[in-house]
């Protein structure tokens, strides 16, 4: 819904290079029955989505919620299906759609200058207005997280924690220095089990990723177990043999006894 350098938006379709690109709200219609017997009767039912096309030619679409605004599991459609099923809705997303994703973006980033200037309260006031608006919000989720965490109010955190492990979105690039900062400060209120959860959630869907990796290694450290931190100080550093944070952390290990004279991290199993 939002333009970049090099796309002019129209509300309903992107044109990238001369050739349009199916994006904006669409709907789609069933029929249900309402009612029994000689009372029943058939109702239509409208759906709004957001849609995307994928590089792929493959459409993306997410459902609105309650509030107008893109929420819940994505999918995709053929392009053949989504064009016999889809109807676009402009004139919705100019007057509905637009305005309300505009205002749940807006409470975000006050909070977030909120927790900036650590003023926790107003911050936690306007993530929670954002998550009533949209609960599976990933900026919203992350930001009301690390504001409990910043309170050191690991009750509240924890239930955060326990939405945003749920959500794949949450450990997607776009959101990856928020998954990041999660974890970090999960670590620092000595949240050991739940940042370990996290972490180990975050590789099943981030590929190779050396500082996820030696992030997964100082749980295991911290939780005791050296060779869980060893296995991972390795990965991380096969991924990456110059990060300067594994090689220290290896080093370090070495100088305390738990790796073996010759051990080469790069050949660890």
């Amino acid at each position: 819904m939002t333009g970049q350098a090099g796309q002019e938006v129209t509300g309903q379709e992107v044109v990238r290079d001369g050739a349009e690109k199916i994006k904006g709200v669409f709907s789609t219609q069933s029929v249900a029955k309402v009612g029994t017997g000689t009372t029943q009767r058939r109702t239509i039912q409208k759906t709004y989505w957001s849609g995307d096309e994928l590089d792929d030619g493959r459409i993306e679409v997410q459902p609105l919620n309650r509030n107008y605004v893109p929420s819940g599991p994505k999918r995709t459609v053929d392009r053949e299906e989504f064009l016999s099923k889809f109807n676009p809705e402009p004139e919705f997303y100019m007057s509905t759609v637009f305005p309300a994703i505009k205002k749940l973006d807006e409470t975000i980033v006050r909070g977030e200058k909120h927790r900036e200037r650590g003023a926790a309260y107003s911050a936690e006031y306007e993530f929670k207005q954002a998550t009533n608006v949209d609960e599976e919000n990933v900026r919203a989720n992350f930001g009301l997280g690390l504001t409990y965490l910043d309170r050191g109010d690991q009750v509240k955190a924890n239930d955060i924690f326990e939405r945003i492990v749920g959500l794949e979105a949450a450990f997607e690039e776009e959101h990856k220095h928020l998954f990041n900062d999660f974890g970090i400060n999960m670590r620092k209120n000595k949240m050991y089990e739940q940042a370990l959860q996290y972490y180990l959630r975050a590789e099943e869907l981030v590929t190779n990723d050396e500082h996820l990796y030696h992030n997964i290694a100082r749980c295991f450290y911290e939780k005791g177990d050296i060779q869980g931190c060893k296995k991972y100080v390795a990965k991380s550093l096969r991924v990456n043999p110059n990060l300067k944070e594994s090689k220290m952390f290896w080093a370090f290990l070495k100088s305390k006894g738990h790796v073996a004279e010759g051990e080469d991290p790069m050949a660890a199993a």
